[in-house]
């Protein structure tokens, strides 16, 4: 008989879980995430949930009919620029659309602001003889002479993922369903991403930004995905396995692997649907939900008890025209690392300490400054009390390390390291960011 539906959510640094059954009462619990492959940490803290419901694992999820996950592969592998090496394949002369974009730029004031660096370099970048008018008619048929020589240049290339763009696909894929059909036989064991697949609409840099985006964190997201799918089972489970997607909706395990790029806000999307509910219950229209996790900080807004859908949503500079709750992503989590640049400037993310070896304070060897760091000797953490106890935090490492980077030279001399207390009214956003500089600064 199946009684519970497990709920997982992996971080940058934990992995929250919680069980419900069919009486509605609720279990938690929280392991450290496992970078390398998640699924280990996911495993683990179901170790725990079963713990604490007095059950073997085995025994918890054959009694599980339902297994919802948000899962941040797609947001980190992004945030962190970890994804995959990437080649792209577009109609011949048209190859430098991902890095025109529109013609914009953030700033336009800012003369000097240097454009977005994208996410398949010049040289990855391989034009094919072939175009459709804009009604998908053919006007030249697809060059399979031209289409060898850039496959040939790809496998050169030792690019692990591909993306399919032709001009006008929207309205005919065929040339890219035959590129595709290629592809696969000759590199079997590539990632394949099509634009007519991934998004077949009208605007040609926002499909193949989105595109892009998707072979980028295809192969993580599918690598994690089998990797669960695999342990679940072993572990007995026969349950359904759904995957959170951005726009806050849920698809079976195969669907979010060839739509990677539909998870990129899968986590936030979660905590999104749970604060509506929250307003629900709460009476309340309008909430700011704000999550912040040891890689990234999502915020959103909920007005008159909805959350907003846009198709104008992107992350770390790079652009995603799929469906999505309206989310802010910044690189900026607990795990967050803090650094002083050549030139003396201080920085703050995007790369995260994560949870291996983590923040110095937690004591797995972690050697780099981290805003959990700052927050344990700022006193906004108490070091016997953290996780409920479980875990003792190292004020001692945290001290060593800061002091190693309040010892670098900026502006010519060594910034001193005096921890001071933060007064005065500001978000718990804006206390996380400066936490850190406040450590590096002087504060007189």
């Amino acid at each position: 008989m199946k009684t519970f539906t497990i709920g997982v959510d992996v971080g940058g640094t934990f992995t929250d879980l919680v069980a419900i059954d069919e009486s509605g009462n609720t279990i938690f619990a929280k392991s450290p995430s496992t970078p390398t492959d998640q699924s280990i940490g996911v495993m683990t803290g179901l170790e725990e949930l079963a713990h604490r419901h007095g059950l073997s694992l085995a025994d918890m999820l054959g009694r599980t009919g339902r297994f919802v996950h948000g899962t941040t592969v797609a947001t980190n592998a992004l945030l962190e620029r970890k994804g995959a090496k990437v080649a792209l394949l577009t109609t011949e002369g048209h190859r430098d659309v991902l890095e025109m974009r529109e013609g914009l730029k953030g700033n336009r004031y800012d003369l000097r602001l240097p454009p977005p660096e994208p996410l398949v370099p010049r040289h990855r970048r391989f034009g094919v003889r072939e175009r459709l008018r804009p009604d998908g008619s053919v006007m030249t048929p697809l060059d399979q002479n031209s289409l060898g020589e850039a496959i040939e240049a790809i496998k050169q290339s030792g690019a692990k993922a591909v993306a399919i763009c032709y001009l006008h696909a929207y309205r005919n894929p065929q040339h890219e369903i035959e590129t595709v059909e290629r592809l696969q036989r000759e590199l079997p064991d590539v990632y394949v991403s099509r634009s007519s697949d991934v998004l077949p609409q009208i605007k040609e840099y926002e499909r193949v930004s989105t595109t892009v985006v998707n072979a980028y964190v295809g192969p993580a997201v599918r690598r994690y995905l089998n990797n669960l799918e695999r342990r679940l089972t072993d572990a007995g489970f026969s349950g359904n396995l759904f995957i959170i997607l951005s726009h806050g909706g849920m698809a079976p395990v195969e669907e979010a692997a060839r739509l990677a790029s539909g998870t990129v806000l899968s986590g936030p999307a979660g905590g999104i649907a749970g604060s509506r509910r929250c307003a629900d219950l709460l009476g309340v229209g309008d909430l700011i939900p704000f999550d912040m996790g040891g890689t990234s900080t999502d915020i959103s807004l909920i007005a008159g008890g909805q959350a907003v859908l846009s198709a104008d949503g992107g992350l770390a500079d790079q652009r995603i025209a799929l469906r999505s709750l309206d989310i802010a992503s910044i690189g900026a989590g607990g795990g967050s690392i803090a650094r002083v640049d050549s030139g003396g400037t201080f920085h703050v993310g995007p790369e995260s300490a994560g949870s291996v070896p983590g923040p110095a304070c937690y004591g797995n060897g972690g050697k780099v400054p981290a805003v959990t760091d700052a927050n344990l000797l700022l006193g906004y953490l108490d070091a016997d009390n953290f996780l409920g106890g479980r875990r003792k935090l190292d004020r001692g490492a945290a001290q060593s390390i800061m002091d190693e980077l309040g010892s670098t030279k900026r502006s010519g001399r060594a910034l001193p390291l005096e921890p001071v207390a933060f007064t005065g009214s500001a978000s718990v956003f804006q206390i996380e960011l400066l936490s850190l500089f406040e450590l590096t600064m002087d504060p007189r």
